[in-house]
């Protein structure tokens, strides 16, 4: 049997750059499923992700999926794609089990968790308060080179991973410190700054999209002081969920979230092309 893509529309150029196709995948010109490729607003051209990807159930668990990905990856190639990824659900466990057996590489994890009524406390001696223009400044610099340098160590080109840090920061914060929506904030105790978080919402949850203890007083405890804080201000706010994007490699982020109540609901992957 012969496992084929056949494009369903023209190929799709949006504003932003970025260019995308769906296609049927067919087995002996039958349909079986569908997939949607496009390429990357973050890293461009060079990057072309499986945005969705179906297999129609009665043909599930015959390999089309396996066979139709590795077809995504010519159409990628020939798109001038270096590099291909996509998100794979964390409660589809013939999902997880394809792109490890397909040769991708956990990048990062979204997590999330929901929220009672009352927020929880702080631990006795600390407390968050808005962070000063001043320690903005501060803070903006070292996030953008540690946001790149996150990128850069797990295989992103460097001008890429500077690219994309920098882009994120303009559309998050457009107003900096009076962004709406947002909120950065430094964590005390006991009178002496331990830490800062940046927390928001997003599509329809609270999102915390930075949160770093001090080097200088790890190991105490903070890091789970600044997530209560995050969780705290998500309760004020009135979000029911709150979620987080945490980076592969980094056990004891993703000890302290587990820890915390947060569960995996995605893998994002990615494969190099050759």
């Amino acid at each position: 049997m012969t496992t084929t893509l056949r494009p369903t529309e023209p190929l799709q150029h949006a504003a932003d750059g970025t260019r995308s196709r769906r296609y049927q995948v067919c087995v002996n010109s039958r349909s079986v499923g569908a997939i949607h490729l496009g390429t990357s607003p973050a890293f461009g051209a060079t990057v072309v992700r499986i945005l969705d990807l179906r297999i129609d159930e009665p043909d599930r668990r015959r390999g089309r999926g396996t066979v139709a990905a590795l077809a995504a990856e010519e159409v990628a190639r020939g798109w001038g794609g270096r590099r291909i990824e996509a998100s794979v659900p964390a409660d589809s466990a013939a999902a997880v089990r394809m792109a490890t057996s397909l040769g991708y590489v956990l990048r990062n994890r979204t997590m999330e968790k929901p929220l009672g009524e009352s927020p929880p406390e702080l631990p006795a001696g600390s407390r968050g308060r808005p962070m000063t223009p001043a320690e903005f400044d501060v803070w903006r610099e070292h996030e953008t080179e540690a946001y790149a340098r996150d990128w850069i160590e797990r295989g992103v080109p460097e001008a890429q991973a500077r690219a994309k840090a920098e882009k994120d920061q303009a559309t998050l914060l457009p107003d900096g410190l009076a962004t709406e929506g947002v909120l950065l904030s430094v964590l005390e105790h006991e009178g002496t700054p331990v830490g800062t978080l940046w927390s928001g919402s997003l599509d329809g949850r609270a999102f915390v999209y930075d949160v770093e203890t001090d080097p200088r007083y790890r190991g105490r405890g903070h890091g789970r002081t600044l997530m209560l804080l995050a969780e705290a201000q998500a309760v004020e706010a009135g979000w029911p969920v709150i979620r987080l994007n945490v980076f592969a490699g980094n056990p004891p982020a993703e000890r302290l979230y587990e820890s915390l109540g947060y569960v995996t609901t995605a893998r994002h992957v990615y494969k190099e092309l050759v």
